[in-house]
């Protein structure tokens, strides 16, 4: 053995073990941090924005039959599902796209448009996988402050896009504020945005609005550059399934089928949606019903002097200092009650059924007493 081949074994032999090198954008980057996970019958779960509702019977019996067929790959371009998707919102097949949840279907759309430092633009704070999926793609998050009154500040956030922005994200109504976007707002924003920007309106909380419900199918009807993100983590009570979809233009929602994982969506997943579309009544009822404990929550918190937006999703928003957030936290804990803080800045607490909401507002009656 020549003595630069010994050498160089003999280095190796003696350097220490080495890890494998990972992306600068993964060792730096947050973890998303989910909801906390009830581990009693009496906590109440009110961390995660999850419908309390158990599946509906006939969900329930297209799952147990779905689940006789899982030695089998699913469809991986879930035509069944988006063409009963189609169906259901008045697109064709060629414009739905679906994944793993909505932020499955979230990540091919950043995949499809945006490369290393492209800019995506959203409103802060909203769903915090937002920054989290837009770094973990290389690109540059470009967070736009809340307006004082917990809505997206849509002149400012048209005045963020320069050349580089590729992505503009809208949450409405937005998680976790429950602010929606005014449909003539919408308008104007959408006319100063360039066309090559495509513009995602999220709508996972769509399902729980009661007022003034803004109709973001038009508005991509009228602008090819919009794309409607929808769920059915939420209201349809999937959220263990993992399903969601896009409505976009027929290029763009090809991009976004190409970027998906292969075989992303079980065949439990897309029975059950299919299955929860057809029992759109039923859902209905639900929906009425914890729509109309929000609106009660709302109303006693504000008799109990807390500043409450008018939320029309399926969660209510205390925006709080850190020290009361804190205080605030320990208290609900103390009561065996688990809702979700946001450092800096509040506290998210989802709509449940009407005994686990009157223990939230004993709770805070009792700080509202305390401050």
């Amino acid at each position: 053995m020549c003595t630069a081949a010994a050498g160089f074994i003999i280095g190796r032999m003696s350097t220490a073990p080495r890890t494998p090198r990972l992306r600068h954008a993964v060792t730096a980057l947050a973890p998303y941090v989910a909801g906390r996970r009830a581990t009693s019958s009496d906590t109440a779960s009110l961390a995660s924005n999850e419908s309390h509702f158990p599946p509906l019977p006939s969900v329930l019996a297209e799952i147990s039959r779905a689940a006789g067929r899982i030695n089998r790959y699913p469809d991986s371009g879930a035509e069944g599902l988006r063409e009963r998707i189609a169906a259901h919102v008045g697109v064709s097949a060629d414009e739905v796209a679906v994944g793993p949840g909505s932020v499955g279907v979230l990540q091919q759309i950043i995949a499809s448009v945006c490369d290393a430092r492209d800019e995506v633009v959203f409103g802060w704070r909203s769903f915090e996988a937002y920054p989290l999926l837009v770094t973990l793609a290389g690109a540059q998050p470009v967070p736009v402050p809340l307006t004082s009154d917990e809505a997206h500040d849509l002149r400012a956030m048209a005045a963020a896009i320069t050349p580089r922005t590729r992505l503009v994200l809208l949450c409405t109504p937005n998680n976790p504020t429950g602010v929606t976007i005014p449909g003539a707002d919408l308008d104007r924003f959408l006319a100063r945005v360039p066309s090559e920007v495509l513009v995602v309106i999220d709508e996972a909380y769509l399902e729980y609005v009661t007022a003034d419900p803004l109709d973001a199918l038009a508005r991509y009807r009228r602008h090819p550059n919009v794309c409607v993100l929808r769920t059915f983590s939420k209201a349809y009570g999937l959220a263990g399934l993992r399903v969601g979809y896009a409505i976009a233009s027929p290029t763009v929602a090809g991009a976004l089928r190409r970027t998906g994982v292969p075989f992303a969506v079980s065949s439990i997943a897309q029975a059950a949606a299919i299955a929860s579309l057809d029992a759109a009544a039923e859902l209905a009822e639900r929906v009425a019903t914890v729509a109309a404990e929000r609106d009660r929550v709302t109303s006693e918190l504000r008799r109990l002097g807390f500043a409450v937006p008018d939320s029309q999703a399926n969660f209510v928003w205390l925006r709080t200092g850190e020290a009361e957030r804190e205080r605030l936290l320990h208290a609900f804990d103390a009561a065996d009650i688990l809702v979700r803080g946001y450092a800096g800045d509040g506290v998210r607490i989802t709509i449940a059924d009407a005994a686990s909401n009157d223990r939230v507002l004993h709770v805070l009656a009792g700080r509202a007493v305390a401050a």
